[in-house]
């Protein structure tokens, strides 16, 4: 009986990294797959543009534009896949950088309801939307 409760319960797994998030959702013995593209522009700092020392007032204001442009865009990137999860009751989140962490930290600082259902955060390799896949499956059944 516990395992049909557990069945009804809409499950989710999101790999991340800078470039997508694969979100494979388990509800109800179907398996749905989205992938969502960062969109996150590649940033470059250049040196040397004004001034002829390294460090110079220029550069400081170049980084921090940069800087400020990737901060939008990585909180754009977190608020599709957001948008995506937010009739889910247990996520996971997984994958090879430092991108889980910070998504982590968004959803308990801002979305404090998603934050709340993050069963946990696994660091892991690169992987196919198939092993992706395997890996939620494999992990919500140990779950169980």
């Amino acid at each position: 009986m516990s395992n049909l409760k557990f069945d009804d319960v809409k499950k989710t797994g999101i790999w991340l990294d800078k470039e997508k998030a694969i979100i494979v959702n388990l509800y109800n013995g179907n398996i749905t797959v989205n992938t969502i593209l960062s969109r996150m522009e590649p940033f470059y700092i250049q040196g040397g543009s004004g001034t002829s020392k390294k460090g110079g007032p220029l550069e400081v204001v170049h980084e921090s534009k940069y800087l400020e442009r990737k901060k939008n865009q990585i909180k754009k990137y977190f608020n599709q896949v957001i948008s995506e999860i937010t009739e889910t009751n247990a996520i996971v989140l997984f994958g090879p950088a430092e991108t889980c962490i910070k998504f982590n930290k968004e959803l308990l600082e801002k979305h404090k309801e998603l934050g709340a259902k993050v069963k946990d955060v696994v660091k892991a390799d690169s992987m196919t939307k198939r092993q992706v896949k395997a890996w939620v499956k494999k992990f919500y059944k140990s779950a169980s």
